[in-house]
């Protein structure tokens, strides 16, 4: 399953993320934040952390360095 969802992201940054604007406001961008989170928690603690960081990427978010915890 860990591979699944990593292997989605993946495709996702080789497939859609090049026909965007680079908008990103956190570093690590959103994508690998999702794989770092998946690969140190598994696929559903990862996946929410992930899930909860893309939900927090928007002009009135935050910004700057946050690494997955």
């Amino acid at each position: 399953m860990k591979q699944l969802l990593i292997g989605l992201v993946r495709v996702y940054q080789a497939a859609i993320s090049p026909y965007f604007p680079n908008a990103c406001r956190y570093t690590p961008t959103c994508s690998q934040y999702m794989i770092e989170a998946i690969g140190k928690h598994g696929p559903i603690k990862g996946g929410w952390l992930g899930l909860k960081r893309i939900g927090r990427c928007h002009p009135w978010g935050g910004h700057g360095y946050d690494p997955v915890p």
